[in-house]
């Protein structure tokens, strides 16, 4: 592994550390699910690092859009996001983008000057790698995941409902 690989891997773990702390911390619902958005994100960029495209394509697709978009829907629902604007705007934030922005400003200063072949066109999802995946989950696991979808309607039925009840 380059040296490139490793800071790009490192810098995306302690991002990932950093917005789930900041995740964990915030008052704000509406502010931690963006910190949260954050992570997921970092965490598919470690998994597309790690030649796991498909799982960090789900990572992004399934958990940083669906499930975001679900429980956002909700936390705007119930009319939770009741904090402030300082728990998403701050001088630390700043100076974490400003840390970010240096340090991706640098890997791409050292990568142009080491003159590194390019590297080969990523391998497209072949069917079988699809298929094992789906084949379990619509044959034998069909059950469960038919239960956690009811489960998810259950839940944004009963949101609807506890958010018509406080009118």
């Amino acid at each position: 592994m380059n040296f490139f690989f490793q800071l790009t891997f490192y810098f995306f773990g302690l991002f990932a550390i950093a917005s789930a702390l900041a995740f964990v911390t915030r008052k704000s619902p509406v502010a931690a699910a963006l910190w949260l958005v954050n992570t997921m994100f970092a965490l598919a960029v470690l998994y597309v690092m790690l030649d796991a495209q498909f799982i960090g394509a789900i990572q992004v697709l399934v958990y940083a859009g669906a499930i975001m978009v679900v429980f956002l829907f909700v936390v705007m629902l119930l009319n939770l996001g009741h904090g402030s604007v300082a728990d998403i705007k701050g001088r630390w934030t700043q100076v974490a983008a400003l840390t970010a922005g240096v340090l991706l400003l640098a890997e791409v200063l050292v990568q142009s000057r080491q003159r590194v072949p390019s590297p080969p066109p990523p391998a497209t999802l072949s069917p079988d790698v699809i298929g094992s995946v789906a084949r379990p989950l619509l044959t034998t696991y069909l059950l469960p995941f038919e239960v956690t979808s009811l489960l998810l309607l259950v839940a944004i039925v009963g949101a609807v409902l506890l958010a018509k009840r406080r009118v």
